[in-house]
């Protein structure tokens, strides 16, 4: 490997961030801040491994390094069975260099849901489809189709060991078409069976109990989470109970429910999925790992924010489960208190959402998707409790999202996006700017028109506001729940701070 990161062997570009040296210190070190930001490929055993793996360092001039476990299996390297690749926290899209290609992944994690074939979403970024897939393989290493593939089997691996679920269900969540070409992959890429992974794995009988984990890199505020999201739920829908958050879930046709709850030994989530939910495993967990703030990279963003988060270094940035969800959540609490907003959240459940059985009476509705309510005349969006201003501005935000005018998977740009939503009327820039902080992921963004936001740095104008989290660049997100999860530990806030 080259000094600068990048292996000459069969031209695969590897795009590392530090020299062969660097790498090999972390790799020494185990150190846990590097756990999902790279693997490492031991060249005498053909194994890749996690940086924290307990197994012997194996010496330098032995080790390939990739950025994602895909090229790793690309070239050649098996999954090690001790510190198992697939349950390294994942990167997020601001980590690529190129943001079409960050939106690419966004897609790639969704694409059992999405509609478009690959050579549509080279169309929808403007490019052809033969340049779209050489950029991809040239900024990560892999195909589109390997690094599917290398997810569908790192994720089935995961099942194998920590799951009862018989082989055709693990095929089908792990998003295989059949069982046949799934055990042939399996066989082909880690030379064994399934059946014998799980043999070795000791993991018992079969059954239909889907219980899982998502992993993170600590610290990790799991309150401060929960807090969140019980103050701004969607009652029906939604609910968090002690230390477990609940939700009803629908991904195309398949619907059901599931828990999560903190499992800080493991330095992961622990998630209970309703077995209806398995056909759609993959996209789930590309939302929860959203929704939670997942792939965060807590200790540079705690060494960017200095003081401001040396007394919460675990405080993610709330994600979404539906780009539309927290859009409706955003246009219900303009200008009104968060629990006045949650109150109207839950008739709109009520009144507009799919009812669903589940084993908890808390749960019995379906969040409305952007397509039910778009059908709704603003007439009767005005009985849950709306100014016909906000029905109006909620109608309109429906049928932007139904007609992909506002197309959250693909968007390559949070400045674009806030640009394109607020044409919608009604909405304007802090309301756009807090639907793609959340939305998107971005973890540079920063609603400086938030009243909040101004009342914390003691402010008095937006420009102000803006001029002093420049500091705090690239992690001004994070700044920005520092600044509003100290204000609302005081007192209750307009929805300014939702």
């Amino acid at each position: 490997m080259s000094e600068n990161g990048e292996t000459a062997a069969k031209g695969r570009p590897i795009l590392l961030t530090m020299n062969s040296h660097q790498y090999y210190e972390a790799l020494s070190a185990r150190d846990r801040r590097f756990d999902g930001v790279f693997f490492v490929g031991v060249k005498t055993t053909k194994i890749y491994c996690r940086p924290i793996c307990p197994s012997r360092r194996p010496h330098a001039q032995h080790c390939e390094f990739f950025r994602l476990a895909a090229a790793a299996e690309v070239a050649g390297y098996r999954p090690c069975l001790r510190c198992r690749p697939e349950l390294a926290p994942g990167n997020a899209p601001i980590d690529l260099e190129q943001k079409v290609v960050g939106a690419a992944l966004r897609y790639l994690d969704r694409m059992e849901e999405a509609s478009q074939s690959i050579p549509e979403l080279a169309n929808t970024f403007r490019f052809s489809d033969r340049h779209f897939r050489r950029m991809l393989r040239k900024q990560l290493g892999v195909s589109p189709i390997q690094l599917m593939q290398t997810r569908r089997l790192l994720l089935a691996k995961q099942l194998l060991t920590d799951t009862k679920l018989t082989m055709n269900e693990i095929a089908l969540a792990s998003g295989f078409k059949s069982l046949r070409r799934f055990n042939s992959l399996f066989k082909e890429r880690y030379r064994l069976s399934p059946t014998a992974l799980r043999k070795d794995s000791g993991s018992g009988e079969s059954g239909s109990e889907c219980t899982f984990r998502l992993s993170y890199r600590p610290p990790f505020c799991w309150d401060s989470i929960l807090r969140y999201f019980r103050r701004r739920f969607y009652r029906g829908a939604e609910f968090v109970n002690g230390t477990q958050y609940f939700r009803t879930v629908q991904i195309g046709r398949s619907r059901g429910w599931i828990s999560v709850e903190n499992d800080p030994k493991n330095l992961a989530l622990k998630v209970e999925v309703a077995p209806d939910l398995l056909s759609v495993l993959l996209p789930l967990i590309a939302r929860l790992r959203r929704l939670f703030d997942l792939d965060a990279s807590p200790d540079p963003i705690t060494a960017a924010l200095g003081s401001l988060a040396l007394g919460n270094p675990g405080l993610r940035v709330p994600g979404a489960f539906d780009g539309f969800e927290v859009g409706m959540r955003a246009v219900l609490g303009q200008q009104i208190s968060v629990a006045a907003a949650t109150t109207i959240a839950g008739r709109v459940v009520e009144r507009f959402g799919e009812r669903i059985d589940s084993p908890f009476p808390e749960l019995k509705s379906m969040v409305p998707t952007a397509a039910q309510i778009a059908a709704v005349p603003v007439a009767e969006l005005r009985k849950v409790g709306l100014t016909e201003a906000r029905a109006a501005t909620l109608a309109g935000l429906a049928r932007a999202v139904t007609e992909e005018k506002i197309n959250f998977l693909n968007a390559t740009s949070w400045e674009e996006s806030v640009k394109q939503m607020t044409l919608v009327p009604g909405i304007g820039p802090w309301t756009a700017g807090y639907i793609a902080m959340r939305v998107l992921g971005w973890p540079d963004a920063f609603p400086h028109q938030d009243l909040g936001l101004q009342k914390a740095l003691s402010v008095k104008k937006a420009s102000d506001a803006l001029a002093l989290a420049e500091k705090w660049r690239p992690w001004r997100a994070y700044a920005a729940m520092q600044l509003w999860n100290s204000l609302e530990k005081q007192y209750e806030l307009p929805n300014h701070v939702s």
